[in-house]
């Protein structure tokens, strides 16, 4: 495992944290959108409170350590390094307490092509400790909405992480009908996948661990939820806010996957898992 001091120069040479890809105009676009309640920007959490754009703004000043002055509109925007550390401690010690009781966990990602080896690898960590690893409604069929409009997904499952892919595509390395992984919002997938729990008579997750509505729609269900999440998803760190969502990482989500690595093993340190 690296050092902390070495874990922080990581976050801040590959654009975890630091200076991050996100934009300004992109941060700014997401607060409006979430005080109008767009149910794009909600991820499936109902806020009790009332969230303007100033309040979500300080929020995630607070929590991400983006700059608060309002009359900043444009060009790049950071995420403290300090921050994201303190929560990947709190996000291990979370999976740590899981994992030696022993709980049911749930996987689930709307960035498969980023972050899925981040949670395929703490997914078999919990697996190697005694713990669940629950697969759910593998198959469904989830209309989800896209630019193109409402488009029919499959909800499969990698490395037991949840994921949704296109429905009725081909190609080489795929089976008929197997499509390619999507990027989703969406809290859909993990509401089907809760509800073919219950309908089923298994084991609720004690814990759903991932990020955009996976993290928020299990939340706003009253299950324990944590995970991770850029500058320009609020709904997260509102959720963490209100005591809905346990604990959540701020770190830019789309760098290249092999970027997380370094978080994954500090993550399976801290929470006495194996790699």
């Amino acid at each position: 495992m690296l050092t902390t001091q070495a874990l922080r120069a990581h976050l801040l040479a590959s654009g975890i944290a630091g200076a991050v890809a996100t934009s300004r105009e992109a941060n700014l676009r997401s607060y409006r959108l979430f005080a109008a309640r767009d149910p794009r920007v909600l991820l499936g959490l109902d806020p009790r409170g009332e969230w303007p754009q100033r309040a979500v703004m300080a929020l995630m000043a607070e929590r991400c350590g983006i700059s608060g002055d309002p009359a900043r509109c444009g060009g790049p925007d950071a995420i403290d390094p300090e921050r994201t550390l303190a929560a990947l401690d709190a996000f291990a010690d979370r999976l740590g307490r899981a994992a030696r009781l022993r709980s049911p966990v749930l996987f689930g990602t709307g960035h498969p092509h980023r972050l899925l080896g981040f949670y395929a690898a703490l997914a078999r960590g919990m697996s190697a400790a005694g713990c669940p690893v629950l697969t759910p409604a593998r198959g469904a069929v989830l209309p989800l909405m896209t630019r193109f409009g409402l488009r029919a997904h499959h909800l499969d499952y990698v490395a037991e992480v949840a994921l949704v892919r296109e429905a009725g595509q081909t190609g080489a390395g795929r089976a008929p009908g197997r499509g390619r992984p999507a990027h989703s919002h969406s809290p859909r997938p993990v509401r089907t996948a809760l509800a073919a729990l219950a309908e089923g008579g298994g084991p609720l997750p004690a814990l759903v661990v991932g990020d955009h509505g996976w993290v928020c729609g299990a939340g706003q269900l009253g299950i324990d939820a944590m995970g991770l999440a850029d500058t320009d998803d609020p709904a997260l760190f509102v959720g963490e806010a209100e005591g809905r969502i346990s604990v959540v990482v701020p770190l830019d989500d789309a760098v290249r996957s092999d970027h997380y690595r370094p978080l994954v093993r500090h993550v399976l340190t801290r929470a006495g898992l194996s790699g």
